[in-house]
Order: structure tokens, then sequence, then C-alpha cells
């Protein structure tokens, strides 16, 4: 056992080493010797779908359930992908858990499988959640059921997703999550003594434990069947939205920053306003950012008189309400490459923005590695198609939803806040050749959407006979493009997957280069039965990370077809996936990380644990050990080495007549999963579906149902 760990430790670090030689003495001391296999599964980590559709068959490989993806091939995959992959595009949605959206999925650890045979109730974390009735003073248990097309599903109300909302509900005991908090949480958030109350907080204790399938989302479906979907990726920190956006670039929200700096803010005075409000002067939030707090570039608190970055139009900019600059790494800086210094140097405050990073800087600039392009796009950044004049009007811009802007770094530097643009110049650049050659390219939708859809009502008569006025209401507030429950809707937002995945996988050469990765920041508070590992707390003595398990999905010419992974990660793994495709250091190597990494594993931040937690992991995560897996293993080694033909573009794209048309797939017949082929585990094992009487989707936007 002890040789076949030294071997597998060997062939970890000669993967460091081939990915950067300069990086192999820098890994944390806290990592060094934790290189290890994941845990010994009954199922292997890759394995096929049940049941592929016509279409997809001739590309399932009976043979891939017999290559488990492992450390002894991770060069081979490395250098073949190096050779095909020179873009990855990340379609970054917002707030959804994996077993909400594909709880159901034919395969995969869902509500009723373990993706190998089905599972009963006793033995699924949390299954049956149970609170106590204020007014009766019983107890209710509430199970997991399925919306659909007759529920309006498209659309329904946002839960639960705060700090200390998501930590009740995790509920950790014992350093292990239980994940039985979710429905408590809902009802006592809402059920003070009124009737209306708890009548409100009924309909969201049941809310938060239902779930749809490819009725409500087909085209979601469509790919998870055709390509790759991962079964074992989590939200990285037990956060909101704004620090898993932070995450996805940096693999962390500030848990370094909160190492070197502390936790605390800076006061400041207000100096300008923000989208025509003045607000009072106030105090930053420190290091980590745990919340939805404004990024400090273009917050009232920054004195930038010109270049500055935009605000939320619809965001709340409250005095206490603005996040200190970030300034640890980020894959942006990474990317940089050699030219970090020369680029680095146009920062405009270099004393405020780049003191964390300079070893760093140094690190890049000797390297030797050739820059590598990115851009953030971001509906309502810019101008869109949407507005109506020649002034963008932000509407649209959540701007707690971009990563990019929190960082200094970026954000006050002309050389790298140029890669931060608005939705619709996505399309434009795509079409008009002003892409680059080569990179990685981040996309995220918005409050509304640039395609004007409006919400597929398909059931006017729920939660009751709707009036003009409550269609009204769901037109007003559903109609945005990120999957963000509060005020998007489903459809419209996998329309926006459709049309970026149509614009490459459309142009052959594009499609040929391309690994497009979907996935999300968070889970909405959303029931998932699965216990993520807690590697870290926070400075408020709650659990850090990780946060509730989210999709991913891997959709590439080079991607196994029909197929499931369990690699374990989070944000993390996306990134370890871009520094193997790019040749970039890890994050977690970059001198002043690591230096942060092995302060933070010290009695100061060990406190915020339980007795005997070890903080090991306060900040980036994206190296090739037990605590993050990449998603290589959403490849097919077949494929990238040339033995098996790439996967058509063909089976990515959607016509445009569909993806235009609400509901999508609602007239086909047999219903939307019939016409992509597949059938939901629940009906295949042809369970019920309680649905609670009178429940109402909408308890807050349509509250009179309630």
């Amino acid at each position: 056992m002890a040789n076949t760990y030294r071997k597998w430790l060997a062939s970890s670090l000669a993967l460091v080493a081939f990915l950067n030689p300069a990086i192999a003495g820098t890994m944390p001391e806290v990592w060094k010797g934790e290189f290890a296999p994941a845990s010994t599964r009954e199922k292997p980590l890759v394995r096929i779908q049940p049941n592929a559709s016509r279409d997809v068959a001739p590309y399932v490989s009976k043979s891939d359930d017999e290559l488990h993806y492992n450390a002894q091939t991770q060069m081979r995959y490395i250098r073949a992908l190096q050779k095909r992959v020179k873009y990855v595009f990340v379609i970054f949605n917002e707030n959804q858990s994996f077993d909400y959206e594909f709880g159901t999925f034919p395969g995969v650890n869902g509500l009723y499988s373990d993706g190998s045979a089905p599972r009963p109730p006793s033995r699924t974390p949390g299954f049956t959640q149970k609170y106590t009735d204020q007014a009766t003073g019983l107890g209710v248990s509430v199970q997991p059921f399925r919306i659909g097309p007759k529920q309006n599903a498209t659309f329904v109300d946002s839960t639960d997703h705060s700090r200390t909302g998501l930590a009740r509900k995790i509920d950790v005991v014992n350093g292990v999550a239980r994940m039985d908090g979710f429905a408590a949480d809902e009802y006592s958030r809402y059920a003070n003594r009124s009737a209306a109350g708890q009548a409100k907080g009924k309909q969201f204790a049941r809310l938060v434990m239902s779930h749809i399938d490819c009725e409500t989302i087909p085209f979601f479906w469509r790919w998870a069947s055709r390509f790759t979907i991962f079964d074992n990726i989590f939200a990285t920190e037990d956060t909101p939205s704004a620090p898993n956006a932070v995450a996805m670039l940096a693999g962390q929200s500030g848990e370094t920053q909160w190492v070197l700096h502390g936790a605390h803010g800076q006061n400041y005075s207000a100096a300008a306003p923000v989208c025509g409000v003045a607000y009072p002067n106030g105090t930053t939030q420190g290091a980590p950012l745990v919340n939805d707090a404004q990024p400090f570039y273009g917050s009232q608190f920054d004195s930038a008189a010109t270049n500055r970055e935009p605000a939320g139009c619809k965001e709340y900019y409250g005095s206490t309400n603005i996040e200190a600059n970030l300034t640890f790494a980020s894959v942006p800086l990474s990317l940089l490459g050699e030219s970090a210094e020369s680029v680095t140097e146009a920062d405009a405050d270099k004393s405020v923005d780049l003191p964390d990073v300079q070893q760093d800087i140094h690190f890049l600039a000797a390297s030797r590695e050739a820059p590598v392009a990115w851009r953030w796009y971001q509906e309502g950044y810019d101008l869109e198609p949407t507005d109506t004049t020649s002034t963008p009007s932000h509407n649209s811009y959540v701007s707690h939803h971009n990563g990019a802007q929190y960082f200094g770094y970026i954000a006050n530097n002309p050389k790298m806040n140029v890669n931060l643009k608005g939705l619709g110049d996505f399309f434009s650049d795509i079409a008009n050749g002003n892409f680059p050659e080569g990179g990685v390219i981040y996309i995220r939708g918005g409050f509304s959407n640039i395609a004007k859809l409006t919400p597929p009502i398909q059931n006017p008569n729920f939660p009751a006979a709707l009036t003009a006025s409550d269609i009204a209401a769901i037109q007003a507030s559903k109609s945005g493009d990120d999957d963000h429950p509060a005020y998007a809707d489903r459809q419209i937002s996998e329309a926006l997957a459709a049309r970026i995945i149509n614009a490459v996988a459309g142009n052959d050469a594009l499609w040929r280069q391309s690994a497009i990765v979907i996935t999300y920041d968070e889970s909405d508070g959303h029931y998932d039965h699965v216990p993520p590992r807690i590697l870290s707390y926070g400075p408020d003595g709650l659990p850090l990370s990780r946060g509730v398990r989210v999709p991913l999905l891997l959709i590439s010419p080079y991607a196994r077809a029909h197929a499931v992974s369990s690699a374990e990660g989070d944000h993390n793994a996306v990134i370890e996936t871009i520094n193997a495709i790019f040749g970039r250091a890890p994050l977690a190597t970059l001198p002043d990380e690591s230096q942060a990494l092995e302060a933070g594993n010290s009695p100061e931040f060990n406190r915020y644990g339980p007795a005997g937690f070890q903080q090991k992991y306060l900040g980036p995560r994206d190296l090739p050990t037990s605590a993050t897996q990449s998603l290589l293993s959403g490849f097919d080694l077949g494929r990238l080495e040339g033995s098996k033909p790439a996967l058509p573009g063909s089976l990515a794209t959607i016509p445009d007549s569909v993806v235009n048309t609400l509901p999508h797939l609602g007239n086909a017949p047999g219903g939307a999963c019939a016409a992509i082929g597949v059938t939901p585990e629940d009906k295949v094992q042809k369970l019920g579906n309680p649905i609670p009487p009178g429940f109402n989707t909408l308890p807050s936007t349509l509250p009179q149902y309630n």
C-alpha cells in the first residue's frame, strides 16, 4: 500500500512539475504528502449513462467504463488537451442545486439513485425534512417532489441563500453536514405569529424541497445526456453569490487576504453618487467576502474620476454593503504570464491594489509563459442591445455577480479592465472576428434578457386562475437570463446558453478548439442530499467551504459522450482545468498565496473551527490533490489523441427556431423529455409524486395564493 502511495505521489508531483517546473518546490507545506487518490468508490469515477438516445449512441464506447481516469494518465490528458483546446468558455449561471435541476437525471448520484442502483429515502441524507408548525404545535414533514409545466416551473421564487441560512440548512454537526435544515430554515424565517407569515413559511418549506426535470429544462438535460455531467461539484463557499463569483476566478473569496490583514474593513468617505443616488460615508466589509456586498470599484467609495467601473442601478449600495478591495491572486493575473510586470505597471493605484501579489507578479514575469487572453462578458456591464439610448443604463447589470470587478488590479487598470464587457459584446465579437486567438471566456446573464423573451406561462390556472395583474407581475419579475430564481426564467436562461453554444459549435474551426463549461455559483438554498466536505471555517465561526452541490456540464468535441463523472471539487476544479490546458502555475503555488496558506494553518485561525480542526485550505485549492479534482476526467482520451472521431458540433447545437420558441419543446409529442430521448429516474422507477395540496411556487411574487 505504501509503495502504491509513493508511486501515486511521485506521479502527482511530476504532474505539477510538468505544468510548470518552477513551482515544484513551492507547494504549501501543509499540502506536501497530501497527494492521494480519491476515496475508494464502489463505482468507477467515470461511467456511462444508461439508455443512450439514437443521436448520441454511435459516439458511446462500451470500453469507456474500463478507462478509469487516474493520476497515471493525467499527463497524457494534459499533453493532448494542450494540443487540441485553445478556448475554455465558462457559462456561469446563478443559484441552482444539483438535486433541484438534475436530481432525477439517469446515471447520476441523485434523489432516488446512487447512479448505479435505486437508493431508498432512508439512505438519502435529509430526504425527510421536519419543522414545527407554530399555529398547531405539530410536527410537519416535507419530502422531495417534482414540479413541471402544470406548476409553471420555469419560474419560481428564490429561497434562503444567506450566509447564516445556508449554515442552518447544511447543519454541520461534528464536522459532518447533515443536510436536514432546509425546510425548517425556510419556515422559521417567515412564520412569525401572523397567519400570513405562517402561510408563507409553509410554502417556502415546500418550495425548497421541490425539483424539476427535462420537462422544464430540456436543453440543459439534452447537453447533459450527450456530453458529460459532473455530479460531485460544490459551491466553493457556503455563501450567497458574490463570494462564489470571486471564487470562480480565484478559488477562494479572500481567505488569504483575511490571513494577511484580518477580517475588518476600513472607513471611507463617499466620493461619488451611484446611479444618481448620494450615499453616506461608511465602512467596507473585510475579507473574506461572505455575502453579496458590492465591489469597491464602481461604488460610492471609489474616488476615480475617469475610467470608472459601472454600478448596477438596481443594486443595493448601503454604506456598509461595500466589500474591501480584493488583492489576492486570480486566473486573470496568472494568465498574464511573462507580461505580468508590464501590465500591472499600468495600475492606477499600485500601492493599494498590488502589495499582496508583488512576489506573484515577479514569479509570473520570470516564468517565460506567453500571456493568455481572457474576457468576462456580463449582461448590463456596458451598452446593451436592449438600451434605448447611446448611454448604458446598466439596468440589467448585477454588479455583485461580476467577480472580476472586485479585484483592484483588474478594475483599476485600463490594460486589465478592457477585458470586461457586456453580454451583447460577446455575440458581436464572435460574429465580427474580434475574438482573441485562444483564451478563457466567462459569460454571465442578468436581470433581463437581450433576446426580449417573456416567461412562458404554461398553466394559466396555477396556483389559481391568473389575472392580468398576476401575469404582469410574473413578466416584470422573471425575465432574467442567468437562471437566478429571484428574477430569471429557466427557459429564458437555457435559451441564452443555447445561443452561446450555437455561436461556438456552429463555427467548426472554433468548435474544434473549444471546451465549454456550464456551471453555477451556488445553490440558492435549494435542497441537495450530498454533504459537502467541510474544509474551512470563516471569521464568523461558520463553515466556509464547501457549500451545497451545484450542476456542472462539460461540452466539447473531446468530451466523453453520454457520461457521468464523480470527480470531487468546486470552482477550483474549473481553475485546475484551465491551469492544465494553458500550462499555468496553480494559484495555490504562487509565492504570496503559498505563504498565506502556510500562515493560515495556525492556532490564530484554527480556533475558528471546532477543536482539533486545521485550516489547511484558507485559499485556493487548484492543485491536483485529494482536496480538488479537475474536470479532465470528463474528456475522452481517445478523442484527444485521435483514435476516436471528435464529437460533431451538431450534438451541441439547437435550431434557433426551437431556442426562440417558448415553452421549449412544449408541443412535442410525449413532452420535452421524450423529445430529447431521456427518461427521468423517478419515472423509470415509477415512483409517486405527491405534490402538496395548495402549493404555490411564487409565495413572494403572488402571496395572495399562499
